[in-house]
C-alpha cells in the first residue's frame, strides 16, 4: 500500500493506492497561506479497522508540518484523531 498526494489549486487529496485500486482518501483545502481544512476522510468498507484512515490523517499532518500549516479538522474523523493526541497539538488551528 502506498499513500499518494495530489493537489489542484487550493484543493488536495491524500489517498491509498494498491495496484490501481483506491482504498481510501483524505481531502483538504487550503483556507489561506497558513491553514488547511481537512474536510473529508473515507476508507473503503472492506478495509475499515485497519488504521488506513489514521495513516491518511498522519500523512496530512506531516505535510502540514513541512509547509508550516495549521490544521482545521472539520471532518469528524480527523477531529477525533487530532484532538485525541497531544503529539498533534502543534498543528491544530
Amino acid at each position: 500500500m502506498e499513500i499518494k498526494h495530489h493537489t489542484t489549486g487550493d484543493d488536495g487529496i491524500f489517498y491509498i493506492d494498491e495496484q490501481g485500486e483506491r482504498l481510501g482518501d483524505m481531502r483538504y483545502m487550503l483556507v489561506n497561506n497558513t491553514e488547511m481544512d481537512i474536510y473529508h476522510t473515507e476508507v473503503d468498507a472492506a478495509y475499515e479497522g485497519k488504521s488506513l484512515g489514521k495513516q491518511l490523517i498522519e500523512a496530512g499532518i506531516n505535510y502540514a508540518r513541512q509547509k508550516h500549516f495549521k490544521i482545521i479538522p472539520s471532518c469528524t474523523f480527523a477531529k477525533s484523531v487530532l484532538t485525541g493526541n497531544d503529539q498533534f497539538k502543534d498543528v491544530l488551528a
